[in-house]
């Protein structure tokens, strides 16, 4: 049993993972085996199947939520009880209502910028010669990973000081040079450095809505397209009275979907300014407050803020599919 636990070369780690292999293949055959009985009760491959699932979910998801919700009316030792002085701290200090309007701002213009801009090109290159190339070049980025996004991101608000026989290396900088401005240091400077990062996830965005836009409307009946363009209906009367009617539902999928991963982004923020300069926003604050400086009753009651933030959309988004189930 020592050496299963406390495996430290090559040939232990190894002997480690066949049994573990092995422990896998004998707990799958033993339950499959038991399901074949014919004299099992019916609820004990029941048991069987989902028994595992809701384990994991009661474990690993429940009983953690349970101690955040318990942590947040407790103090910085974990043992007395504050009531809701947590709560009050982040709604009325400075510093916390900064990172709330922060995040306010993400959510709001995230989601309604990417599905804005994911639409209007999703309609532009629709049929088009080039639509294969323009559709996989605006959803690269979704292959990124967030931290790889928010590097490539902080090459292009590079700054260096204006002085002679400095060259600019970041892009945005160089432009402003070649058009005679000084530099500027992007991420520096609030509250303009918050959307200079709220400008990366828009990027990362777009191509995921982009793509449930583009199937929308090609789902779109042939026949309605062609009774609008029998009356006379123009470009723009098309996109407004047609297209996007038509699509409303995907719109609202991809709007709270986003909106949701907005809540809870954190990479972007953490590797670009780790929060500083007045960037911070709720998932990043919940880390810097439970783990640097130590507050873990502040940073549980940042994390049910959020979970409070997050379920409305969910609800929303849940009632929204079901309508368009419905619908078909």
């Amino acid at each position: 049993m020592d050496l299963l636990l406390n495996a430290d070369t090559t040939a232990e780690k190894l002997l480690v993972m066949c049994v573990a292999i092995l422990l896998f293949v004998g707990v799958t055959a033993a339950v499959l085996w038991l399901v074949d009985r014919p004299s099992l009760p019916r609820w004990v491959p029941l048991v069987g199947f989902l028994g595992p699932a809701v384990a994991l979910l009661v474990f690993g998801l429940l009983y953690p939520a349970a101690r955040t919700v318990l942590g947040s009316f407790q103090a910085r030792d974990r043992q007395t009880w504050v009531g809701l002085d947590n709560y009050r701290t982040i709604l009325t200090e400075d510093g916390f209502q900064t990172v709330l309007l922060n995040t306010a701002l993400w959510v709001l213009l995230v989601p309604t910028v990417a599905t804005a801009v994911g639409l209007v090109y999703a309609v532009l290159v629709d049929r088009t010669r080039f639509e294969k190339l323009a559709k996989t070049l605006i959803f690269l980025p979704m292959a990124i990973s967030l931290v790889g996004a928010s590097i490539i991101w902080k090459f292009v608000y590079e700054f260096k000081p204006d002085q002679p026989g400095v060259r600019q290396t970041g892009l945005l900088n160089q432009l402003l040079v070649w058009l005679g401005a000084p530099p500027q240091q992007f991420l520096l400077d609030p509250p303009w450095n918050t959307f200079f990062l709220i400008a990366v996830m828009i990027w990362i965005q777009t191509g995921f809505a982009m793509t449930v836009l583009s199937a929308a409307i090609k789902a779109i009946p042939d026949d309605i397209m062609e009774a609008a363009r029998l009356d006379g209906a123009g470009a723009w009367r098309m996109f407004a009275s047609v297209t996007v009617p038509s699509i409303r539902p995907a719109i609202v999928v991809v709007i709270t979907t986003i909106a949701m991963g907005t809540l809870k982004v954190f990479d972007i923020v953490r590797t670009m300014t780790g929060g500083n300069f007045g960037t911070s926003i709720v998932a990043n604050e919940f880390y810097t407050q439970s783990f640097p400086l130590g507050q873990p009753g502040i940073g549980a009651a940042l994390a049910v803020a959020l979970f409070v933030l997050v379920v409305p959309i969910v609800l929303y988004n849940i009632r929204q599919m079901k309508l368009s189930e419905e619908q078909r």
